[in-house]
């Protein structure tokens, strides 16, 4: 079995909201984003993260990696507790853990050539490094996800926006990190290079060991990439399971839903009715509901749901729910 690198137990993040025209004492509201999430993440595997827009995911990968403050809780980096680490030990850190983040022009300074944009983690973390041992690092990894390296000088606009992934993910790589969190990289991309840039990751992480936190909203992208799947809801994981026993055997209802909202190929496919499985909308994170989050959208929701939050439970070697009525 491989060995673990990552440990997150009981994460939260909470953040302070002022209310719409609140005058300057009135006490802020608060905004749990994410409540007591805990995984484990093995050497040179991918961990998908999946649930709607607003549930979390991208402020827990953040509060991961401390670019973001938790409010509550712990992460184990290869058995180092990184949240009490000094700004100069992160640093140092940061080489071992990169990001790709979701816009992939945005990301990118339009100031500065691709060359000085993938080059630039190694100013900070080999500044020993001769500019000619740089040159030679920065063509290497270009050429490796497939830009040009005669490309070197071009600024991000003269790129499409599946060349500027590729540049952003040859900035992550430059560092020979051991883990990368991919904020939703491919949700701004055409559905064809999305496949590229999936594939590119995947390729990469078998030839180097790397590991992935791979953030999505939609279950289909993260079905092939991903050895374990979470899925978040309103801040708290629902369901965590391996990739197949997940889309094979998925016991959430609201994992069901995201499950059934998957288009498929096949017009004689009869596929379940979402609104039976995902009635409503989202509740506020400032206001969510008592006991189980998901409970106002359930179809199965009973007054245990409303006095009693679920906690998770194995059923399985890998698989975890959160769930009152995992045996329904």
């Amino acid at each position: 079995m491989s060995a673990t690198i990552l440990q997150v137990r009981d994460l939260s993040v909470t953040f302070d909201v002022s209310p719409r025209g609140a005058m300057p004492w009135t006490k802020p509201l608060k905004l749990k984003a994410v409540d007591k999430v805990s995984f484990n993440l093995n050497k040179g595997e991918t961990l998908g993260i999946v649930g709607e827009s607003g549930c979390g995911k991208s402020t827990l990968a953040r509060a991961v990696i401390r670019m973001l403050p938790a409010s509550g809780g712990s992460v184990t980096w290869m058995g180092q507790p990184i949240f009490d680490l000094s700004q100069r030990n992160m640093t140092a850190l940061r080489r071992d853990v990169q990001m790709i983040f979701q816009d992939p022009l945005a990301s990118l300074d339009p100031r500065m050539t691709i060359g000085q944009i993938v080059a630039e983690p190694l100013l900070t973390h080999m500044p020993k490094m001769s500019r000619s041992e740089r040159d030679a690092e920065v063509r290497a990894v270009l050429d490796r996800v497939g830009i040009l390296p005669s490309m070197i000088n071009r600024y991000p606009h003269e790129f499409s926006g599946g060349q500027c992934q590729r540049i952003g993910i040859a900035r992550a790589l430059i560092t020979k990190p051991d883990l990368i969190v991919c904020d939703e990289p491919v949700s701004a991309l055409d559905v064809s290079i999305q496949a590229q840039v999936i594939n590119l990751l995947m390729e990469l992480q078998s030839e180097i060991g790397l590991s992935l936190i791979f953030i999505a909203h939609d279950l289909s992208v993260v079905k092939h990439i991903s050895d374990r799947v979470m899925v978040l809801y309103l801040g708290n994981m629902v369901e965590l399971a391996e990739s197949k026993s997940l889309y094979s055997n998925a016991k959430h209802p609201y994992t069901k839903a995201l499950i059934a909202s998957v288009p498929v190929p096949d017009p004689t496919f009869a596929k379940p009715e979402i609104d039976a499985l995902l009635a409503g909308d989202l509740p506020s994170p400032i206001n969510p509901p008592s006991g189980c989050v998901f409970r106002t959208r359930c179809s199965k929701a009973t007054e245990l749901c409303a006095r009693e939050k679920p906690v998770a439970q194995s059923i399985g070697s890998d698989h975890s729910v959160a769930c009152h009525h995992i045996e329904d």
